[in-house]
């Protein structure tokens, strides 16, 4: 059986993370990804690291307000949510049970399902909302994985660098990736 995995691409800054993601994601076979963006995240994408193509993935794209995607209801069975970038105002509406759109409604399945929400934040400093939202995610069964790239594997370019978090992600989706691991020698 093929995994199902959701991607939404949320507005805040930060959408190389989301590149890295799906360029990886799109070398595994056997999974099956549907992707939903924000209009912001179109627009950061272009502003940040140039034209956006959906034609370059072996996905299926969904529209921010496409209520009958198949991930808006818990009958079919995606096992995964990836919110990468997310923005504190996406992730507030989540915490507080706002289901405005297919980002919202998506996250709100996966989590009423006891199914894995990974969320990428992508805002700093967080404020106490922040923290307080961040901490009632957690406690409805999300992973808060910030945009906290880690160093000590001595990445040399910005991709390297964003590969850290996003290798991290794949982690927790329970996806094999070949990375960096503490306390392995190379």
């Amino acid at each position: 059986m093929n995994r199902k995995i959701v991607i939404a691409i949320g507005g805040s800054s930060g959408s190389i993370y989301a590149k890295l993601l799906m360029d990886k994601l799109a070398l595994i076979k056997d999974i099956v990804v549907g992707v939903v963006m924000s209009d912001n995240a179109i627009l950061n994408w272009e502003i940040e690291i140039g034209k956006f193509n959906a034609d370059e993935y072996p996905f299926t794209f969904y529209s921010k307000n496409d209520f009958m995607a198949p991930f808006a209801s818990g009958s079919a069975q995606y096992d995964t949510m990836i919110i990468c970038p997310s923005s504190m105002g996406l992730l507030s509406r989540i915490a507080t049970g706002v289901s405005g759109d297919l980002t919202t409604r998506a996250a709100d399945v996966i989590l009423k399902e006891r199914r894995r929400l990974i969320i990428v934040p992508r805002e700093a400093p967080y404020n106490l909302i922040h923290l307080r939202n961040m901490t009632a995610l957690t406690e409805a069964g999300a992973i808060i994985c910030p945009a906290t790239p880690s160093f000590y594997s001595q990445p040399t370019t910005l991709e390297e660098i964003c590969n850290t978090v996003v290798d991290r992600v794949l982690d927790l989706a329970k996806i094999d990736v070949e990375t960096y691991r503490w306390g392995e020698l190379e």
